[in-house]
């Protein structure tokens, strides 16, 4: 409770904060701007190195996670169509609803809602003492499942965003590679798994992400190769072999073997990093707030669009996180000959927290132009889904007990 409510506190601290930069910075503002970027693409990195570090999936019964994948899809989608969709008819004017181009942004800055925070939902499950039970596990495997779809889905967002091009047919290629590499070495890259080192990899990342895409611009600036490091981390936390006993989930299984990110102090560490991570997001909505857009050529729509009277933007806020927690509530109809309905119902509720990823998503929205209140609303909605996420656990909880009576 504590750790989720320090993270919403961080984050909307960055939001208040991004109101003022712009000016506190003055001439200097595209530097710190930068600087900002940069450093969140890092703490994103390390915090997906993590996520992919506890994926796990059995190789030799691959044929039953094909519908907890198609669940996790759609938990994923479900949301990201709803507020899409709110976005559209709600906050956009009629004269935008047949531009393609008002589609691609809202598409991409939708995605927000999609993914369940694995990090927030593991650490608070466990926490609640529910780590021994069916939706625990069941859990585990769909909120890693929705990341990596949306992970994945960042990749055609991006071509209805920069149009068909031989440079997005390298990124697929690269994709295609990574997603290879991760499923053939699952687990059995013999590296350091200590947060220094996790940190390199990330700074190692976000460099080659940024050198590729500078080479890439000098070659055509149009459309220039940009890997997001979103991808890359997870393949390399994948691949990363585990210490021999240990449960990323479980942080006291490593007795006597050399600590890895289940120890306790690593797993501080990690918590540190996501809350400055999550004050970094905050502080990079300041081009949004500061009305100035992207490094993107094309002015956006969404960037263009009037500021709500504040009243009317709260009922934004709420509205898009009510919808974006309804599009979560698929699995509730699943798994009949597996649960109880209060299991159903409890396993549905949890996976309403979001967090680092999703951020991720709003961080790449805005670094291709996108803004205005649509990107504002949807990173307040993130902060109160962020505050409400204790209460959403308390239910859960309250659910399983009324399932074991």
């Amino acid at each position: 409770m504590n750790k989720v409510s320090a993270f919403s506190a961080l984050l909307i601290l960055g939001l208040l904060g991004a109101g003022i930069l712009p000016q506190l910075a003055g001439a200097h503002f595209p530097v710190v701007e930068k600087t900002i970027t940069l450093l969140t693409l890092v703490g994103l990195g390390f915090i997906m190195i993590h996520v992919g570090y506890e994926f796990e999936i059995d190789k030799t019964k691959l044929n039953s996670y094909g519908w907890d994948y198609i669940v996790a899809m759609t938990a994923a989608a479900f949301p990201w169509v709803f507020v899409t969709l709110y976005f559209l008819l709600v906050m956009l004017p009629a004269t935008t609803w047949w531009s393609w181009q008002t589609w691609t942004e809202l598409l991409l800055a939708g995605r927000f809602a999609a993914p369940t925070s694995a990090g927030v939902l593991f650490s608070m499950l466990a926490a609640a003492g529910l780590s021994a039970t069916w939706l625990f596990r069941k859990a585990r495997v769909l909120a890693i499942f929705d990341d990596l779809d949306t992970i994945l889905l960042m990749i055609p967002l991006k071509m209805l965003i920069v149009g068909l091009a031989w440079q997005l047919g390298v990124i697929v290629l690269i994709m295609v590679v990574m997603l290879w590499l991760a499923f053939r070495y699952l687990h059995h890259l013999p590296i350091p798994t200590q947060w220094p080192w996790v940190l390199g990899y990330s700074i190692v990342i976000v460099i080659a992400s940024e050198l590729i895409y500078i080479g890439a611009s000098m070659i055509d600036d149009e459309v220039p190769v940009h890997i997001e490091v979103l991808l890359p981390a997870f393949v390399l936390g994948c691949m990363m072999k585990r210490p021999p006993g240990a449960d990323p989930h479980i942080n006291d299984s490593l007795a006597g073997h050399q600590a890895g990110p289940e120890d306790p102090i690593e797993q501080r560490v990690a918590t540190v990093v996501s809350a400055v991570f999550m004050l970094l997001v905050g502080l990079s909505m300041a081009t949004v707030f500061a009305g100035v857009a992207a490094s993107t050529p094309p002015k956006m729509v969404t960037a263009q669009l009037p500021t709500p009277a504040w009243e009317v933007f709260a009922w934004h806020v709420v509205a898009a996180t009510v919808l974006a927690n309804l599009g979560k509530m698929f699995p509730f109809f699943c798994y009949r000959g597996e649960a109880s309905l209060h299991e159903r119902l409890a396993l549905a509720i949890g996976l309403w927290p979001r967090g680092e990823v999703g951020a991720g998503v709003l961080i790449i929205s805005i670094s291709y132009g996108i803004g205005g209140p649509v990107v504002a609303v949807a990173a307040l909605s993130l902060a109160l889904n962020l505050v409400l996420t204790g209460g959403f656990i308390w239910i859960v909880k309250r659910l399983l007990s009324k399932s074991s009576s």
